[in-house]
């Protein structure tokens, strides 16, 4: 990950690029002594961590934070404790070093970041997986001059009748213009299996097996005989 250090003191400069490029998998992308000329580099580019002193000759660390438009992780240092309530009221911020810097307390700083970073990504995932969740689980089909939402979970079994398809669900029966194939794409993987050339089944809507036949609701549905194998491997038997 990219990290820039801002220090108008290059001996602290100097001591917190050892500690990262030593010490961690950060890279150092750039240094700047000015907080204003830091502020025109965020312009352009994007970084992962910046390292702050709070006391600068041109405007101070938390003039900066509230400049900067990315929000990005930032450790603030400075020979100053007093500061460190201020620091925090920022959701950015995520540690507080306090010059002279000791490896060990720079240590504890990376691991924070490390767990936020870890957390971001499991909520963004989290929040994906929840997304699709809910994209599987309703869709919407095109009846003329209408969109009609649809439950996955309430559809028995699709038919194919040349160019349309019927929609049997536990309330009605719908017909769309489309082939099984388009459809069968768009489905939650495992849910629906294709039992003939003509239909795909909801296998938990299944209530009887018979020969080649399927009792879903009140209807009888075929199975191809080259297709029953793998349906009844699909399904729990005891």
């Amino acid at each position: 990950m990219k990290c820039i250090i801002i220090d108008d003191e290059l001996m602290a400069r100097a001591i917190i690029s050892e500690l990262i490029t030593s010490r961690t998998e950060h890279v150092v992308d750039a240094e700047f002594n000015s907080a204003i000329e830091a502020v025109k580099y965020l312009n352009k580019k994007k970084v992962d961590l910046i390292f702050l002193d709070i006391h600068m000759p041109d405007f101070n660390g938390f003039d900066f934070i509230d400049t900067i438009k990315h929000n990005v992780n930032i450790v603030l240092v400075t020979s100053d404790k007093e500061f460190a309530i201020n620091a925090f009221e920022y959701d950015n911020v995520v540690d507080y070093l306090v010059k002279p810097i000791t490896e060990e307390r720079f240590d504890r700083a990376i691991k924070k970041i490390n767990t936020r970073n870890n957390d971001n990504l499991n909520s963004k995932k989290q929040n994906l997986e929840k997304i699709s969740e809910d994209f599987q689980s309703t869709f919407y089909i095109n009846m003329g001059k209408r969109l009609i939402k649809i439950d996955t979970n309430s559809i028995l079994y699709f038919q194919a009748k040349g160019d349309y398809v019927s929609i049997k669900t536990e309330s009605n029966n719908y017909i769309v213009h489309n082939t099984l194939k388009k459809i069968e794409n768009k489905l939650p993987a495992g849910m629906f299996f294709k039992s003939h050339r003509s239909y795909m089944i909801n296998t938990k809507k299944i209530i009887d097996i018979e020969d080649n036949t399927v009792l879903i609701g009140k209807d009888v549905v075929p199975v191809s005989r080259r297709n029953r194998p793998e349906l009844l491997k699909s399904l729990k038997l005891l």
